[in-house]
């Protein structure tokens, strides 16, 4: 079994887009204001981990595409910023509140899937998607991971 973990990270595609990734290449993931999903990235997540890339707050919502953690957790700059509407504060950069990882593109399926097309296979009802529905990352395990990668046409 391999020490690699496998994530699920929302965002919505009119505020930052698999198309966006793509163009880009490696991003911040900044923004995240929510201490449970900070605490993942902080604590949790690991150089060389992959995660899937979910557009949220549209129809269909669906796993878009493919990521890759490519570093360390570090401050999220943008709590700095009194001008982002990110800025917190009460954090410091001797001691800030939030914190974030990069990501980088690895690839956008042809083939995306859908929330609903994952409810309709019972061995993917347990994702944390699923239990967790509000927070913007979750644990995918590596069945699941693999699963979907078959469903969107990318698996062995």
């Amino acid at each position: 079994m391999s020490s690699r973990q496998y994530w699920l990270m929302k965002s919505e595609p009119y505020a930052y887009s698999i198309d966006d990734l793509e163009s880009d290449g490696q991003i911040h993931w900044s923004g995240v204001r929510n201490y449970e999903a900070r605490n993942i990235m902080r604590d949790k997540m690991k150089v060389g981990d992959r995660a899937f890339f979910y557009h949220s707050n549209v129809k269909p919502p669906a796993i878009v595409g493919e990521m890759e953690v490519c570093t360390e957790p570090y401050a999220d700059p943008l709590q700095f910023d009194p001008d982002s509407k990110y800025f917190d504060e009460k954090s410091s950069e001797s001691n800030p509140r939030w914190q974030l990882i990069d990501v980088k593109f690895i690839r956008k399926f042809d083939n995306p899937v859908t929330r609903d097309a994952l409810k309709e296979g019972e061995s993917l009802l347990e994702m944390q998607l699923f239990k967790r529905n509000r927070l913007s990352i979750t644990e995918v395990t590596e069945e699941e991971y693999q699963k979907i990668l078959k469903m969107a046409g990318e698996g062995e």
